[in-house]
């Protein structure tokens, strides 16, 4: 068995207001800025990076353009808390492009039960180094273009909901019509949905824990809603007793099959139950109707390898 991941270490930090300097300064120039609303609308289409003071921040931002980076001086230390723009998120992003660097996001909630740290809605987006804490989602988007989201080293806890609305949110939930890449990330505590939940065609979900012993109502580790090609690898799994759904852990069309499945590769991941966990879930279960291309996975006890449905 795999080690879990650790959790990244959060400083606890100064409030944004104790500070002498104004805490949003633009990299390279020195302009700074006393909100992170202001920083960013000062770049308008250009290029810039953000660079954020330790604080614990009640505020949120729409990026409309430009291709920005958010970046924590110190990670773990920049905190966004309880604020959502648009009743949505923390950070709405629809620029060119947006990376986010060792930020933390926590506690944050909407009407709706989406409220995230970051939503996703136009041009690509990496997020790294970075933690979502007890919000009702983690990461939210949604656009038909071929966006390209990346995620690594990062930490997902506290998330989900099925209880607000019909429909649930998840610690991550994504849609596009390219690609989405988690790496080497930790997903843990969830409080409802699912912890991954992909609408796209290309996925790589590798090296990441899914440590799901403390969740309550949580539903797959992985659900891959209308299917998918790529690769699930090098993964740690541990389903834990107060699920809402244990009959599967990784589900590939579950909702519709509108994207090829045929060769997706699930290899070399680790498997179990925590004590008091329901036995017999598939560790795959396929409703694609393709063949997938399932691996040596290392399962246990109670745990059936794979299903189709």
């Amino acid at each position: 068995m795999r080690r879990i991941l650790p959790l990244l270490a959060i400083a606890i930090a100064a409030p944004a207001a104790a500070q002498k300097r104004a805490p949003f300064t633009i990299e390279g120039t020195g302009q700074g800025f006393q909100t992170i609303d202001e920083a960013v609308q000062s770049i308008r289409m250009g290029t810039a990076t953000i660079l954020i003071a330790p604080g614990v921040y009640h505020q949120c931002t729409i990026q409309s353009g430009g291709h920005i980076t958010f970046k924590a001086v110190t990670p773990g230390t920049a905190i966004f808390e309880g604020t959502a723009c648009e009743d949505k998120a923390a950070f709405v992003l629809r620029g060119q492009s947006s990376v986010v660097d060792g930020i933390v996001f926590r506690k944050i909630a909407v009407g709706d039960g989406n409220g995230a740290g970051i939503r996703s809605e136009v041009g690509d987006l990496v997020v790294r180094n970075s933690m979502f804490l007890d919000n009702q989602e983690g990461i939210l988007g949604g656009q038909p273009s071929g966006q390209k989201i990346t995620i690594d080293h990062s930490t997902f806890a506290g998330l989900g909901q099925c209880d607000i609305t019909p429909s649930c949110s998840h610690s991550i939930y994504l849609a596009n019509l390219g690609s989405v890449t988690v790496t080497n990330s930790r997903f843990e505590r969830g409080t409802g949905g699912h912890y991954v939940k992909l609408r796209t065609p290309r996925v790589t979900i590798t090296d990441n824990s899914f440590d799901d012993t403390k969740g309550s109502k949580t539903n797959y580790m992985i659900d891959l809603s209308q299917g998918a090609t790529g690769l699930i690898a090098r993964n740690t799994f541990v389903q834990g007793a107060r699920k809402e759904n244990h009959s599967g852990l990784i589900v590939v069309s579950a909702e519709a099959k509108t994207y090829s499945a045929a060769g997706l590769r699930i290899e070399d991941n680790d498997a179990s139950l925590a004590p008091g966990a329901p036995t017999n879930p598939a560790f795959v279960a396929n409703m694609s109707g393709d063949q997938l291309a399932i691996g040596a996975n290392r399962l246990g006890a109670g745990i059936r390898s794979y299903e189709v449905r």
